[in-house]
C-alpha cells in the first residue's frame, strides 16, 4: 500500500476531527466566524425604505443606507432590480460601494431600436431628474475616497430624444483617493463623469451616450486610469438631438493629469472625440492605447500638452462630417510632444492632420487612407510650425502627401511608402531631412 497516500488521508482526517472538536466545544466562536462573511458588509437599500417603482422619490432612502454603511466603517449598499427615481443627489461616503445587479455593463438600445431592451425593462436603473436646465448644480452621485459605483444604469427620463438637449449637472463626480466607476451604463446624461480633483481614479467598463461631455479629467497629480469606455448613440440618433451633439459634444477631455493611462476607449458622433486642454491646473501627459473616434468633426484636438508627451498607440480615427473634417488638430499654443504610433486614419476627410505650435508631433508606422477634400488638393499632413516626424508610414492615395510651412523648425520624413509620386511641399526655412522613401 502507498504509505504517502495513507499519511495524506490521516492528516486530512485528523484536521477534520480537530475542527469538529473545536466547534463542539466552542459553538459560539464558530458561529461568529461563519457569520462574519461578505454578506454582513452588504445592506439592501429596500431595508431603508427604497421602493424602486419609478414613481416614489428614493433619494432619502438611498442616502440613509449610504450613511449607515459609512458610519459602520464601510461596505456595500445593494440596489436590487428596480427603477429608482431620484429628485435629489447622493453622496457615497468613504469606503462604501453603491452597487446594482449588473456584473457587466448592459447596452439598452431599445429606445432607438424596437424590440430590444429598454432601460426600465430589467436590471438596476436610476432615474435622474434633479438639476434640469442648469449645469452648475451638484453631481447626481459624488464618490469619495475608496468609494465605488458599480452595476447600474443612469437614465434621465425627461431628456427628449429628438430635441435640443436640456442641460444637467454632471452625472458622477469623483473625489478623494481611489474612487471607482465600474460596469455602469450612462445612457443619456448631458454631462457624464467629472473625474477631477482626485487621485488614482479608475473608470472601467462604462458605456452610454453622454451628450455634451463624456469624461473630464483635470487636477490629477497621481495616476488616473480609464479602461473599456465606449460612447455610442444607442439612446438616440434622431436629427435634432444628434445634430446638436455633433456640433457641441466632446467625448473625452483631458486637462492636468500626471500620467493618465487610457486603454480601449471609443466614441462616435461628437464635435471632438479626444481633447487635450490647458486648464488652470496645467496640461496632460499619458499613455493612450487602442483608442478610437468615429464620425467626429475632429477626432483628436491638442490645444496644449505636457513636454513629457502624449503617447498614442494603435488608434483608429475617422472624420468625414462637419465644416472641415480633420482627423488631428494640434493648436498654435502647443509646446509639448505628441506621438502617434501604429495608428489608422480613414474616411473621406479633408485632411489627416493640421499642425501648429512649437512642440513636436510624430507619426510612426501609421496608415493614411483617405484625404484631400472634394477637389483632392489638401495635403494629408499640413505642418505650419514646430517639429515634425513622419517615419515608416503608408500614404494610400495619390494626392498631396505632406506640406511643411515656413515656420517648421525641424522635420524628418523617412522610410515612408507613397502611392503615386512622392508629393512633399517643403517651404521650411529650418532643418529638414527627407530620404529613403518609396513611391510608385
Amino acid at each position: 500500500m502507498d504509505i504517502t497516500r495513507i499519511r495524506s488521508w490521516t492528516l486530512v482526517s485528523i484536521g477534520a476531527m480537530i475542527l469538529a472538536g473545536l466547534c463542539s466545544f466552542g459553538e459560539t466562536a464558530c458561529a461568529q466566524e461563519t457569520s462574519s462573511s461578505a454578506a454582513d458588509d452588504t445592506v439592501n437599500v429596500r431595508r431603508f425604505g427604497a421602493v424602486g417603482d419609478g414613481k416614489t422619490d428614493d433619494t432619502a432612502a438611498f442616502q440613509r443606507a449610504l450613511d449607515a454603511v459609512g458610519q459602520a466603517g464601510g461596505g456595500t449598499v445593494y440596489a436590487p432590480r428596480g427603477n429608482y427615481l431620484f429628485a435629489g443627489h447622493l453622496n457615497v461616503p468613504n469606503a462604501v460601494t453603491l452597487a446594482g445587479l449588473w456584473q457587466s455593463v448592459p447596452a439598452h438600445n431599445g429606445l432607438r431600436d424596437a424590440g430590444l431592451p429598454k432601460p426600465t425593462d430589467d436590471g438596476t436603473t436610476f432615474l435622474v431628474t434633479e438639476g434640469a436646465g442648469r449645469e452648475d448644480g451638484p453631481a447626481f452621485i459624488t464618490l469619495n475616497t475608496n468609494s465605488t459605483l458599480k452595476g447600474v444604469v443612469l437614465y434621465y427620463p425627461n431628456q427628449e430624444t429628438d430635441a435640443e438637449p436640456t442641460p444637467y449637472p454632471w452625472a458622477i463626480a469623483m473625489r478623494g483617493k481611489n474612487p471607482a466607476v465600474l460596469a455602469v451604463e450612462m445612457l443619456n446624461p448631458f454631462n457624464g463623469i467629472d473625474a477631477t480633483r482626485n487621485e488614482r481614479h479608475l473608470i472601467r467598463d462604462v458605456h452610454g451616450q453622454p451628450i455634451r461631455r463624456g469624461i473630464l479629467v483635470d487636477s490629477i497629480y497621481d495616476i488616473g486610469r480609464i479602461e473599456n469606455v465606449h460612447f455610442n448613440p444607442w439612446w438616440s440618433m434622431k436629427p435634432k438631438l444628434f445634430q446638436w451633439q455633433m456640433a457641441n459634444g466632446e467625448a473625452f477631455i483631458f486637462g492636468r493629469s500626471d500620467w493618465q493611462y487610457v486603454y480601449n476607449t471609443f466614441c462616435f458622433g461628437y464635435k471632438v472625440g479626444y481633447r487635450f486642454i490647458k486648464s488652470d491646473s496645467g496640461v496632460c501627459n499619458g499613455n493612450f492605447l487602442g483608442i478610437g473616434a468615429d464620425d467626429c468633426h475632429t477626432a483628436l484636438v491638442v490645444d496644449q500638452c505636457a513636454p513629457f508627451g502624449l503617447l498614442i498607440t494603435n488608434g483608429e480615427f475617422v472624420s468625414f462630417h462637419g465644416p472641415d473634417p480633420t482627423m488631428i488638430e494640434v493648436g498654435k499654443d502647443n509646446t509639448g510632444s505628441v506621438r502617434f504610433v501604429n495608428c489608422a486614419f480613414w474616411g473621406p476627410c479633408n485632411q489627416i492632420a493640421r499642425i501648429a505650435g512649437t512642440g513636436t508631433v510624430g507619426f510612426g508606422d501609421c496608415t493614411f487612407t483617405q484625404w484631400g477634400g472634394k477637389d483632392g488638393t489638401r495635403p494629408a499632413i499640413q505642418a505650419q510650425s514646430g517639429t515634425v516626424l513622419v517615419r515608416g508610414c503608408e500614404f494610400r492615395q495619390d494626392r498631396p502627401h505632406i506640406q511643411l510651412g515656413k515656420a517648421v523648425r525641424r522635420a524628418v520624413i523617412t522610410g515612408n511608402i507613397f502611392t503615386g509620386a512622392q508629393r512633399i511641399a517643403n517651404e521650411s526655412e529650418g532643418n529638414v531631412q527627407i530620404g529613403l522613401n518609396s513611391s510608385e
